[in-house]
């Protein structure tokens, strides 16, 4: 049995509003949970926030009362599987809480886990990062589905963030020419700079479009997604015949309050140009490339990473209680980085 309190943060209703207020969650406490025969109890360290879990919440994928879903990374504290040994680092799903339950006949909503983690290998926070399901996304949209080739321009918008670091790499290991898409000038600088794309333009600058195109002359043979919107619109003119997108996100329209499914809207916007250029739209689902690529992605993410060709920043909340506040800053555009809570301690 492990002693103490187990703080959770709960959705407290259906969210009725375009982006997430206090309104939205309930902070509780419980007891700790004890194993079940094949199961482990895992203190959470880290927590990740991603926009896919706003989309739950508002779909209804989520329902109030219930903990509020997210990956982790956690240590075991007391275990029934002999897999796992009290100490032991996992990248699992323990959602918003302090302590979670991971093992036999636990189902939520997760990939690649549980997973075991080797703190000598890399740091355990990047299983939710560039080793974990937001690596795993961009390798899969960029490597898996578009296939880009020396020589192409690659297109990443929403660059600085967790997704978009990862692609924008990718792409310059794979010989492209890559152009990120970021917001404020410091998040272009580091896209340029520290990750080395061969651009990197602000979708804020009054003549965005025109930058981008300058950015662009040769056009566009790639495009990552993940906000939507004016950005989608400003690529658009650029792609090339035969081009390929990869659409992950459109964080963009989250927010949206007009009843419309974000995906036909932006497929309505681009048809036209899809049509007259060629253009192959992959709709991206991460778990349905965790079977085939899960291994082969761990060994060449673990090797760029350990070598320093792909770097990565995180923006990093201190204390449990920052949740929310961190959830809605993310959404809202003010991380710089992949976004994490630090609920405890390593």
């Amino acid at each position: 049995m492990v002693e103490g309190i187990n703080h959770q943060w709960l959705l407290a209703r259906t969210p009725t509003e375009g982006l997430p207020s206090a309104d939205d969650f309930q902070w509780v406490e419980g007891a700790v949970p004890d194993p079940a025969d094949g199961q482990v109890v895992s203190r959470t360290v880290y927590l990740s926030m991603d926009p896919y879990q706003w989309v739950r919440r508002r779909s209804g994928v989520e329902e109030p009362g219930g903990v509020c879903h997210g990956r982790t990374v956690s240590q075991v504290m007391a275990s029934r599987d002999p897999q796992y040994a009290e100490g032991d680092y996992l990248f699992n799903t323990n959602g918003w809480q302090e302590y979670g339950v991971t093992g036999e006949g636990i189902t939520n909503f997760g990939y690649m886990f549980p997973r075991k983690l080797d703190p000598d290998l890399a740091p355990i926070s990047t299983a939710i990062g560039v080793m974990g399901m937001l690596g795993l996304t961009g390798y899969s949209g960029l490597i898996v589905q578009c296939d880009p080739q020396p020589g192409e321009t690659v297109v990443v918008s929403a660059a600085s963030g967790g997704v978009g670091q990862v692609v924008g790499q990718l792409a310059k290991i794979r010989g492209c020419r890559t152009v990120g898409i970021a917001g404020a000038d410091e998040k272009c600088a580091f896209v340029a700079e520290d990750l080395g794309l061969d651009a990197c333009v602000s979708h804020l600058a009054p003549d965005f479009p025109e930058q981008l195109a300058a950015a662009c002359p040769d056009g566009c043979d790639v495009y990552f997604e993940n906000v939507g919107g004016p950005v989608f619109e400003a690529v658009l003119p650029l792609l090339n015949p035969n081009s390929r997108i990869s659409l992950c996100g459109m964080i963009s329209q989250y927010a949206n309050d007009d009843g419309g499914v974000p995906r036909d809207a932006w497929q309505a916007a681009g048809q036209a140009v899809f049509d007259r250029q060629n253009v192959t739209v992959h709709d991206l689902f991460v778990g349905n490339y965790v079977e085939d690529y899960q291994e082969v992605f761990l060994n060449e993410m673990g090797g760029y990473v350990q070598e320093g060709r792909v770097r990565y920043r995180e923006d990093r909340w201190e204390g449990f209680e920052k949740a929310p506040e961190a959830f809605g800053a993310m959404l809202r555009g003010g991380n710089f980085g992949k976004t994490i809570v630090v609920v405890s301690p390593e």
